[in-house]
């Protein structure tokens, strides 16, 4: 499994906590940034991830702001990203369990680094339950697809492994 990563400034020493645990994991991580001290819109960044996630490139990506929600707006823009801010151990199991979602969003202002590493264990050990919510979910690609008239115009800069 190859991961994901971005932040903006609010969420860069979240995403250096999570980036350690998920490398004491053996979980190989794609840097897209922010750097630190730098003072960037999450936007930009979060697109980045969720372009690699939906070109394949990625297999999920996690991404940090000040509180998520930022990050996953930006990353709901990009056809085939089911982005979900997660705030506990529940929430992370059933963005994945109920929702499938390949993106999690994380607030560097309202988590510790040890929660975090909890609410990711969470989320990448929890399974797609699919069934009724395989259904559900694929009613949420149509509303995508109706939705989203043009495909993504350029092919994702992976930048290399941590």
């Amino acid at each position: 499994m190859k991961i994901a990563l971005a932040s903006d400034h609010a969420g860069f020493d979240l995403k250096s906590a999570v980036a350690a645990h998920l490398e004491r994991r053996g979980i190989a991580c794609a840097d897209f940034g922010c750097g630190p001290g730098e003072i960037v819109d999450y936007v930009d960044y979060a697109a980045r991830a969720a372009e690699c996630v939906a070109a394949g490139a990625c297999d999920r990506a996690i991404l940090f702001c000040g509180t998520g929600i930022g990050m996953a707006l930006a990353a709901n823009k990009v056809r085939g990203v089911r982005a979900a801010v997660c705030w506990d151990l529940f929430t992370a199991s059933v963005s994945r369990r109920h929702n499938d979602a390949n993106c999690l969003a994380l607030g560097g202002r309202v988590l510790t680094a040890e929660q975090a590493a909890a609410i990711v264990d969470a989320w990448l050990e929890a399974p797609f339950e699919g069934g009724r919510h395989e259904r559900r979910v694929n009613k949420v690609r149509a509303l995508e697809s109706a939705n989203f008239k043009t495909v993504m115009r350029r092919k994702p800069h992976v930048p290399t492994e941590r």
